[in-house]
């Protein structure tokens, strides 16, 4: 059984807790104590608290932050791109905590904020192509690859392609 997990929309006197635990989920030694991380694949930070803060202040986005005994334990970016369009993004648990089940309850709340709060029918997200385990983990809630690529916001050598998984809400 989950401990239990509280999940709301946060706010930026979250962000110096969240920035860490998305360093550690994404980047970095720590990262690869969990699965889901890109360490093997993209060096340096992955986000900063700025960009953290301009995605809380913007009401087209939500950040919807995962805690558990009064912990930060993970987040998940929730974007409205319009005509029932929403961005699932930003996903990650503290490393320590992954295989919880803790992610899938971070995207079913991203998912009903996204139709609750954008009235979006329909979810996007961009998997590096390479992670196919992190692409069956979504594939296992529903998306599906739609066979649209796209260019890894960061320019790399070798370059990293980006797989957009869809799924109607």
């Amino acid at each position: 059984m989950l401990d239990s997990v509280t999940i709301r929309v946060a706010m930026r006197d979250d962000l110096p807790a969240l920035h860490p635990v998305i360093e550690r989920a994404y980047r970095g030694e720590t990262a690869r104590g969990g699965w889901t991380h890109e360490a093997d694949l993209i060096e340096g930070a992955r986000t900063d608290i700025p960009t953290l803060a301009a995605i809380v202040d913007d009401p087209a986005q939500r950040l919807l932050v995962a805690q558990q005994n009064g912990a930060t334990i993970g987040c998940v970016q929730v974007s409205n791109r319009g005509d029932g369009l929403a961005y699932l993004g930003l996903l990650c648990i503290d490393p320590t905590l992954q295989t919880g089940g803790y992610g899938k309850q971070l995207v079913a709340a991203a998912e009903d904020t996204a139709r609750k709060a954008f009235h979006a029918r329909r979810m996007e997200m961009t998997v590096i192509d390479v992670r196919r385990k992190l692409i069956e983990f979504y594939e296992r809630r529903g998306y599906r690859v739609s066979g649209e690529k796209r260019d890894f916001p960061i320019p790399l050598d070798p370059p990293l392609f980006m797989d957009v998984l869809v799924k109607d809400l």
